[in-house]
């Protein structure tokens, strides 16, 4: 397979806004992807289509080589997600979110049992396995979302803002272990985040999306050649501009769209 993901011509439509605006882009197998942009600029829009969260207007897009409005189940076993936002049950204890999580995809038992020893040790959190979800540390509970997302063996792993809050350390030793599953497993990462240093020392190839549009994609030399700029954080500036995206704007848009949904159904 050339790309484990294929987008064309990507849209979503919240009334007459644009949160997603005839994007195209592809991710090979095996690649380590930068989704970037400001607040609001369709991010998390475009993961959801991806994830099938949420239904495209209009384009396509393929994962893993199925589609994910006609093949929704088969696109969902292809991927894990960590979301920005806690997923976890706090009141389960470690082994019981795993294992919640594999018998929902239905991994077999001797299997399910076997990998999720494997992946709790990866993560370094097999000996705090009995222990309560709500005792864990932001790091802890981070890493055990990367092993619940890992429990089916998906090609792809999406990752919004997984970083966001944590400490340099455990920030960099949750990439560690990322990098090495990217390694030793083939596991296609695509990730978003606000730490461009992380994207620039991380990431194989970036896209940089703004006010619903992809302005540039490459790797990460190729941006600054582009924008004749020694950094990611400045190539990302002349790119988007230095004028502030505070979470209220990020916030307003959501807003305008979902005012926009309702008054249409109305």
């Amino acid at each position: 397979m050339d790309n484990i993901i294929e987008v064309l011509e990507l849209t979503k439509r919240f009334g007459d806004f644009a949160a997603v605006d005839n994007i195209s882009f592809t991710v090979k197998p095996g690649e380590i992807f930068a989704f970037l942009g400001p607040n609001g600029a369709g991010k998390s829009t475009t993961i959801k289509m991806l994830t099938t969260l949420l239904a495209s207007t209009s384009g396509s897009v393929r994962l893993n080589g199925y589609n994910p409005v006609n093949s929704p189940g088969l696109v969902r076993r292809s991927f894990g997600i960590v979301f920005q936002d806690p997923s976890l049950d706090d009141e389960l204890t470690a082994w019981e979110n795993m294992e919640f999580h594999g018998v929902l995809y239905g991994v077999e038992k001797k299997l399910r049992r076997r990998r999720i020893e494997e992946l709790m040790n990866f993560v370094e959190l097999w000996d705090r396995r009995k222990s309560l979800v709500k005792q864990f540390s932001g790091g802890m509970k981070r890493r055990l979302e990367i092993a619940r997302g890992l429990l089916h063996h998906p090609k792809v792993m999406f990752l919004d803002e997984p970083t966001l809050g944590l400490d340099p350390q455990t920030r960099n030793s949750m990439w560690t272990y990322l990098q090495k599953l990217n390694k030793e497993e083939g596991v296609t990462v695509f990730f978003t985040t606000h730490y461009m240093e992380e994207a620039a020392k991380i990431a194989q190839r970036i896209a940089i999306i703004d006010h619903g549009r992809i302005i540039a994609i490459g790797k990460l030399e190729e941006l600054l050649g582009e924008t004749q700029t020694t950094s990611l954080e400045e190539a990302f500036l002349k790119l988007t501009g230095s004028t502030i995206r505070d979470e209220e704007a990020g916030a307003a848009d959501q807003m305008r769209m979902r005012h926009q949904v309702w008054r249409g159904r109305r």
